[in-house]
């Protein structure tokens, strides 16, 4: 018996939504992406948007998560500072020649008050939202995870509150994007950033001294151990 196949035009449909709606957030932003001009731009009816996106927010959340590309990742080699300042440098290029992630962000930040094409009852919490969050938060944190649980961060730094550490390093840069300053220097910003960081939270040298002679002697007991 030939196996029946699936129908590909659930795919196809969904696909012109897509297209249609970032279209329409790259050329006009968020308010441009409105049921009418997306069904119209995908040449689809009401009925089959609503059958693949059940909220307008579901819809916008789906296209800005399509647009938003990959997050940076730091340098595996070089000193604690130099693999920071790399990292800041390529989230400062992000921010300043990627503003749909910034866009995205100020847009989740609305909450309960983002715009709804039609209201629904379930509240803003659904899948694509959930998933665009899910996406800017490792957008944002998995690079640092890579950065501070590494070997030499936590030699020189111990633990280290990952939201508010991210908080100081890439809220500058957010500033300089959103100050809408010509000339403003991101790569000399990350710079600053970083070093002011490393200032504030780096160990001193007798607490990195105790903590090199408490993992010695962890090493000693060991082996007297074995």
């Amino acid at each position: 018996m030939t196996e029946r196949r699936s129908d590909p035009r659930p795919a196809r449909s969904r696909a012109r939504l897509l297209d249609a709606a970032t279209a329409l957030l790259r050329s006009g932003g968020p308010s441009a992406v409105t049921v009418d001009a997306v069904t119209r731009g995908a040449n689809v009816a009401r009925a089959t948007l609503y059958r693949h996106f059940p909220s307008g927010n579901d819809l916008l959340a789906a296209a800005f998560h399509s647009l938003i590309p990959p997050a940076p990742m730091p340098p595996e080699e070089g000193s604690l500072r130099d693999r920071m300042v790399a990292l800041l440098q390529a989230q400062g290029e992000l921010i300043a020649n990627t503003p749909v992630l910034l866009t995205a962000t100020s847009w989740l930040a609305l909450g309960p008050d983002m715009e709804r094409f039609p209201r629904t009852a379930g509240g803003d919490d659904s899948p694509e939202v959930r998933t665009l969050r899910e996406r800017i938060a490792q957008q944002y944190g998995a690079p640092f995870d890579a950065i501070f649980d590494s070997t030499d961060a936590r030699a020189e730094l111990g633990e280290v509150d990952r939201a508010q550490a991210i908080m100081l390093l890439i809220g500058p840069l957010v500033v300089g994007r959103i100050s809408t300053l010509a000339d403003f220097d991101y790569r000399e910003c990350a710079r600053k950033a970083v070093d002011g960081f490393l200032a504030v939270h780096r160990k001193t040298e007798g607490a990195q001294g105790e903590s090199a002679t408490g993992a010695e002697a962890e090493s000693a007991t060991g082996a007297e151990a074995d």
